[in-house]
């Protein structure tokens, strides 16, 4: 069978017959084997039948630039963005949104949702993330009966097990197509310093003739002597991957700060592009860069300018969306032959190299350092190999011998086994939206529809599930959420009913007098003080010298709502004042950049979701007062830079 000029492999045939009949589909295969064509074949068939397809994302990012590839391809009359930050054509028969849009629209019964035929759950693995899994689970849940899924994903190992739950929860045929064969191979080495690229086998063969390595320094003098081992770097393996002809090379580094430092050594010891290459990344870097003439002589912008003339670059989270376009144009391009990244360029992004590295098999998150889940390494590792132009790719992981758990590093390397797992976890959220829409009967009904119940399958199970869920209730009743009858909701829980995190501090920020005792620009920066997540970087911020505004906000808090002032984070407001302020009020974004250490992309993120919870106060209220002042803050929030897709 042929699609767009391509023969499609078995798998693929498989999930287009079941698509072509009504049929749920879940889809594991390996990254790179094809599966967005699949979801290509089920937009084309349906897009001009006046049904309407939702794409699904984890990452707005991603979001973004599939509503770019869309818009290319059909044309942007035909196609719909809904993130949150932005809302494009919500007319539209494909419409693309983040997975928390989705389910937003689910749990308070939005009459749009009737007109959905199919849902494309992009990467839906993160089904398994500890954080936001809950969301998938919920999409699920909530999906009318007559919704019909396509859900991609790297390897399942449990497949059709979860297959089996969508089924029995949404009773219609869900299909499975698996696939494990990859479309390029991909082979798995270490790196260290005197052996170079090596199996895994032949480095512990290594470590367990040499005595001292062996033996795991049993003394003073010999730990000495292990210490001072110099273990390999970014350099060494990459000299060895360039001689070996395995460039271009996505180099895996879970610190941003670490992916910038690496690319600026990389630079002062290696060029890998000749005159007319460099032509053409300045080319395409300026042809970016002149649409933003507020950041096009920013600090950031001119250090990657320079670095990736030598076909150099980085990629992370924290970087100004245009300059992640950038890398991304130019990698697609061939032209970058070194790109050090974190874990965020191998979700979803198209873009495989002939080899990856990774800087080292474990990482911190957020709470401590472990070794990878075999599911992050494949998803990392399945970027090597590019289809159509190499025989083979190769995965190369920095060891240090001193330390390596060689059962460890062989569990995660030689498969994907980690089966998917329930997150299920009842937010206040669900709580009001289920109370309002549904009798006690029917809840308990809908908590026994969880991926978590399934699995479990126990009476106790669905005991203690409906024990949280009426935890939950009666701390709502103690905060006035719910009525002391227990079945129906406040008017704050109304409110709070449609606003999806931290839905209890922005309710008492807009249902009690606290919103009208603000500035504008201060209602801006208490938004950010309840919302921002300081867990990842410990960033630096110039603070005002005078704090009386500081004390007045907490003033007017204590005074207006006990509940918030308890659970305001004050340090979050001192640190983020001031640049939430200075922004609100006018300051140009190059100048707000110097009162922070922050990263420009994690600046531009933090205005795009005070914008997006105020978006959420203004649907949720049906007051005048605070819909306009909420439209005041955004106006003041959402300009210049922060307003461009």
């Amino acid at each position: 069978m042929k699609f767009r000029n391509y023969v499609l492999d078995k798998f693929q045939e498989d999930a287009v017959k079941a698509i072509d009949n009504n049929h749920s589909v879940v889809v594991s295969a390996p990254t790179g084997t094809g599966k967005t064509l699949i979801a290509d074949y089920l937009i084309d068939k349906y897009i001009d039948t006046g049904k309407v397809i939702i794409y699904t994302s984890p990452i707005k990012a991603l979001s973004n630039q599939k509503y770019k590839q869309f818009c290319e391809a059909y044309g942007e009359e035909k196609i719909g963005l809904l993130t949150g930050d932005f809302v494009f054509n919500p007319e539209a028969p494909v419409l693309i949104m983040t997975t928390e849009v989705y389910r937003n629209m689910l749990v308070t019964k939005d009459e749009f949702v009737k007109s959905i035929s199919y849902v494309i759950f992009d990467e839906i693995h993160y089904i398994n993330d500890l954080e936001r899994g809950t969301v998938w689970e919920e999409s699920i849940i909530f999906s009318p009966e007559t919704v019909r899924f396509l859900c991609l994903s790297a390897t399942i190992p449990n497949a059709k097990e979860f297959a089996k739950w969508i089924e029995e929860t949404k009773n219609h045929k869900v299909e499975v197509v698996i696939n494990t064969k990859r479309a390029v191979p991909l082979k798995h080495f270490v790196y260290e310093k005197t052996l170079g690229i090596v199996t895994l086998d032949e480095l512990e063969q290594f470590v367990k003739s040499n005595p001292l390595l062996s033996r795991r320094a049993r003394n003073k003098k010999e730990k000495r002597k292990l210490m001072n081992i110099k273990a390999a770097d970014h350099i060494d393996l990459i000299t060895d991957v360039k001689e070996e002809g395995f460039l271009p090379i996505i180099y895996f580094n879970f610190s941003r700060k670490d992916c910038e430092k690496k690319s600026e050594q990389l630079y002062q010891r290696f060029d890998f592009t000749n005159n007319k290459e460099k032509e053409q990344i300045i080319y395409t870097f300026n042809k970016h860069i002149n649409e933003f003439p507020s950041v096009k002589d920013l600090f950031s912008v001119n250090k990657l300018r320079r670095i990736i003339k030598k076909g150099i670059a980085y990629h992370h989270a924290g970087l100004l969306p245009v300059l992640k376009e950038i890398v991304e144009d130019l990698f697609s391009q061939g032209l970058i032959k070194v790109l050090y990244a974190t874990e965020t360029f191998a979700v979803g992004i198209n873009m495989p190299a002939k080899s990856v590295a990774f800087d080292s098999l474990e990482k911190y998150d957020g709470r401590n350092f472990r070794y990878l889940t075999s599911k992050e390494y494949w998803q990392m590792a399945g970027r090597a190999g590019r289809r159509g132009i190499d025989k083979e790719g190769w995965a190369i992981a920095l060891v240090d011998i001193r330390f390596a758990d060689f059962e460890r590093i062989r569990y995660i390397t030689s498969g994907d086994k980690e089966p998917l797992v329930s997150r299920f976890y009842i937010t206040y959220n669900l709580v009001l939206n289920m109370m309002m829409h549904y009798d006690e009967e029917q809840i308990k009904e809908i908590l026994k529809k969880s991926f978590y119940y399934f699995l479990k399958k126990q009476e106790d199970t669905a005991i203690r599930i409906w024990s949280r869920f009426k935890n939950r209730v009666k701390k709502l009743m103690a905060l006035g959420y719910i009525e002391k009858d227990g079945k129906s909701l406040t008017e704050k829980g109304m409110f709070a009913s449609k606003i999806y995190d931290h839905e209890i501090e922005i309710t008492e920020m807009f249902k009690t007098n606290i919103f009208k005792s603000l500035e504008e620009s201060e209602i801006n920066a208490l938004i950010a003080a309840i919302i921002y997540d300081r867990k990842i970087d410990r960033e630096h911020f110039k603070i005002y010298k005078d704090k009386k505004r500081y004390n007045r906000i907490l003033k007017v808090v204590r005074k207006e709502s006990p509940v918030l002032f308890r659970k305001l984070n004050r340090q979050n407001l001192l640190r983020l004042m001031r640049i939430v302020i200075e922004w609100s009020e006018g300051k140009e974004f190059s100048e707000i950049v110097k009162l922070t250490s922050m990263k420009e992309g994690d600046l531009i993120r933090l205005f795009r979701q005070i914008a997006d919870f105020l978006n959420q106060v203004r649907k949720a209220s049906d007051n005048w007062e605070i819909d306009k002042i909420a439209e005041n803050c955004i106006a003041r929030i959402k300009r210049d830079i922060v307003e461009i897709l």
